[in-house]
């Protein structure tokens, strides 16, 4: 028995020393080539978001130099110079043509430049000019007091660029916009006689910038020359005090970028500086270098693992009786791999072994209640899917819609701005619905009434609507937030588009054992190929609207069935008909899923 014990001891030792060697030198070549592979990956990931940045550095330049362009243009057009120098001797007439050819001038130009979304020219004699001969200046703006008027004045005939702003100059527009302006001077005399304002589209920028690929958390900005944010992908939180950048840092920093840490989350900062002051910083976090990190890590992992085998195989060899019981833990693991959670490894009298075949044990039967766990929490997951596909209200609608109250206000109309709040708080407590799916009809209709008479009071005359839904239905459910988007779809994609007025008609009928909601548009229509991948492709030029259609189809296919949900009908030039289907359904009668959820 002494002599069993001794020679189990021996071989104990014997295998560990070869499992300790081979560890030792694995684990050292792993960590080695992992910690060079790591700063290959880096210096990888830096050089693309450089070129990246390079790349979004020459576009930009490229659309404010076709701006500086277009300025220098009209400076030395004679018309422009001519109608600034204009004094009270010229005839009224010559005046009046002059502007019609300066403006006629500026709407070419916007012609064949869609980023740019306005001209203007003011004079100091008191002239003003527009792309557009309709537009009227703002009576409650001062021109002479707006940032990129003063900077223009100071600028000795420079072209200013100015942060993204929202420009108040035309009156009833507010557009979000980066402003080019200089002073424009006579030609026999360095006077200034006037302002010269283009203002490029910010869309293009936020077009350009928010399509980058820095992985699945980084992020592109870009700051003026004093620190203050043109374009960041989270601008309102960062207006909001939500969110901080290192401005500070990016400001001072004359070496293209740095790295900080917080919260043991690494970011790396990388920082192009533009011809005109603007300063373009890429922003990547460091875990997220490469797609496959993890399986770098598991591949290095699996190496070593082999190292270890090796190990395990040469002390197999030097110790047979340890080949045949694992030998037989190796087919029972085999059984395990096809799917056989069933199978026990009987406990040797080795202590490895033992102990092996107890963990092996263990873990089979923690892998089936855990097989068991995942069928629970997947269908838990699919019926919180369910719940999450009904979030559908577009922040830009809330946005817009502040936006209209904000200037209802500024304009005195205080009963538009007390009916235009009335209806956004019904329209915010519909939505809420104490958290459940299921609500009444009644209380759909009093929040798409309530959205739509917003919509009317933000488009005055150009929406009308007809709400036509039977009385015996508001004693029935119906899925919440489900005509919003389909009516928000019927105003975006088919009125707006629309000379002229449009009427969206809501019509709600019992149909047997369904409930029938048509929403009818006289708007602009859709091709016939639109329409067939309307519910099942979502994308395109209104991925949004069209997704949001997709999720309400589904929601109701989800919650009721495959039988019911949207059917489209339309014609191009001749509006559309949605027809959305759903179960007739009273209170009491369909039990709440969310309580049936674990």
């Amino acid at each position: 028995m002494k002599s069993s014990q001794r020679i189990k001891s021996i071989q104990s030792r014997i295998t560990g020393s070869f499992v300790m060697l081979v560890l030792f030198t694995a684990l050292l070549l792993i960590f080695i080539s992992y910690r060079l592979s790591e700063s290959a990956v880096r210096q990888t990931a830096e050089n693309y978001t450089s070129e990246l940045i390079n790349q979004v550095n020459a576009n930009i330049e490229t659309y404010i130099s076709g701006m500086k362009d277009i300025s220098l243009a009209a400076m030395n057009q004679p018309d422009v110079r001519e109608f600034l120098a204009a004094g009270e001797d010229n005839e009224p007439q010559q005046l009046a043509a002059l502007h019609a050819r300066v403006s006629e001038y500026f709407h070419s130009i916007l012609v064949s430049r869609k980023d740019i979304a306005s001209i203007n020219l003011f004079g100091y004699n008191g002239t003003f000019i527009s792309d557009r001969p309709e537009a009227e200046l703002n009576p409650h703006i001062d021109i002479a007091e707006l940032p990129w008027y003063r900077q223009a004045q100071a600028g000795d005939g420079e072209a200013v660029i100015s942060s993204s702003h929202v420009q108040p100059v035309i009156k009833d527009e507010y557009r979000w916009v980066v402003s080019l302006s200089r002073e424009l001077s006579g030609i026999d005399t360095a006077e200034g006689l006037g302002v010269l304002l283009i203002d490029l589209n910010f869309k293009v920028i936020n077009d350009m910038l928010s399509k980058l690929d820095l992985g699945n958390r980084g992020y592109v900005f870009v700051i003026d020359r004093d620190g203050r944010i043109v374009y960041h992908p989270q601008q309102q939180l960062l207006y909001s005090n939500l969110k901080t950048e290192r401005l500070d840092e990016v400001m001072e920093d004359t070496q293209g970028g740095f790295a900080v840490k917080e919260d043991g989350i690494s970011r790396i900062y990388n920082i192009k500086n533009t011809d005109f002051g603007w300063k373009i910083v890429g922003v990547f976090y460091e875990n997220e270098l490469v797609d496959n990190k993890k399986q770098m890590q598991l591949s290095f992992a699996g190496a070593g693992l082999i190292c270890l085998a090796v190990g395990v195989m040469v002390s197999i060899v030097i110790s047979r009786n340890l080949t045949r019981p694992i030998k037989d833990f190796q087919v029972k693991m085999s059984e395990v791999e096809k799917g056989n959670f069933d199978i026990r490894v009987p406990v040797g009298h080795s202590r490895e072994m033992s102990g092996l075949a107890r963990s092996f044990n263990i873990m089979v039967l923690k892998i089936k209640d855990l097989m068991n766990q995942i069928v629970m929490e997947q269908e838990f997951k699919r019926r919180s899917e369910l719940n999450a596909l009904q979030a559908q209200i577009n922040p830009h609608f809330l946005y817009n819609t502040l936006d209209s109250i904000i200037w209802m206000a500024e304009s005195k109309k205080h009963d538009e701005v007390i009916l235009m709040t009335s209806a956004l708080a019904r329209l915010f407590r519909a939505s809420l619905s104490k958290g459940k799916e299921l609500i009444p009809v009644a209380t759909e209709t009093e929040h798409i009434a309530s959205y739509l008479k917003i919509q009317q009071m933000r488009y005055q005359d150009k929406i009308h609507f007809k709400l036509d839904v039977d009385p015996d239905l508001h004693a029935y459910l119906t899925l919440k937030v489900l005509l919003q988007p389909i009516v928000e779809n019927a105003i975006y994609h088919g009125i707006k588009n629309k000379q002229g007025s449009g009427t969206i008609v809501i019509t709600g009928r019992l149909l047997g054992d369904r409930v029938e909601f048509r929403v009818i548009d006289d708007g602009v229509g859709m091709a016939e190929e639109k329409v067939a991948s309307l519910l099942t492709s979502p994308g395109g030029q209104s991925s949004r609207s069209s997704v949001g259609i997709a999720n309400v189809h589904q929601r109701i296919q989800l919650y009721f069935g495959v039988e019911y949900g949207l059917h489209y009908e339309s014609e191009l030039g001749a509006g559309t008909v949605v027809h959305i289907v759903i179960p007739a359904v009273q209170a009491g009668e369909w039990k709440n899923r969310e309580d049936d959820q674990p």
